[in-house]
């Protein structure tokens, strides 16, 4: 038996929500849902950047935190995101950590470049040369890498480490 899938219903939502927080001068015109099993277990996505003074309050991490809430775990295994528009290199990677199965967007990056909000500096960015990035990184010497992998080390023997 085939399993129903209604993207527009959920994508109109992700939509919906976008306007939303545009509407309540929340945040930007950004809205997500999270979908399981043809239900939205993460609700209430919208862009909360200006509301919240959270630049992380984009509305695919909204959705995705609700989500986590509601099932109780960090992993959204076969779970979809719905966003009105393509994701962000932060919300890619929220989603990637989250083990989102699928991203169905409905705008492009270049269209919401062309309300100013720019994202391909950031693509580019992630590319380049750690001295290079627009947020210089850099590795602070071998000792510090030691102490930092031994802490990494002990965690992994731990027999009640949360695995990933």
């Amino acid at each position: 038996m085939c399993e129903s899938v209604d993207h527009e219903i959920f994508m109109r939502k992700a939509i919906e929500l976008a306007k939303f927080g545009s509407d309540s001068n929340e945040g930007g015109p950004f809205g997500a849902v999270v979908v399981r099993n043809n239900k939205i277990i993460g609700p209430g996505g919208f862009n909360r950047v200006i509301s919240s003074n959270d630049s992380n309050a984009h509305g695919e991490i909204i959705a995705i935190r609700n989500a986590e809430k509601c099932v109780g775990t960090f992993s959204l295994e076969n779970c979809d995101l719905y966003t009105s528009c393509e994701p962000c290199p932060m919300c890619l990677a929220a989603s990637y950590w989250a083990r989102i199965r699928k991203i169905f967007y409905a705008a492009t990056r270049e269209d919401a470049e062309a309300i100013g909000f720019d994202d391909s500096r950031f693509y580019e960015d992630l590319n380049m040369n750690p001295l290079g990035k627009i947020v210089a990184i850099q590795q602070l010497g071998e000792e510090l890498r030691s102490e930092a992998v031994a802490v990494m080390r002990e965690w992994f023997k731990k027999e009640s480490r949360v695995k990933y």
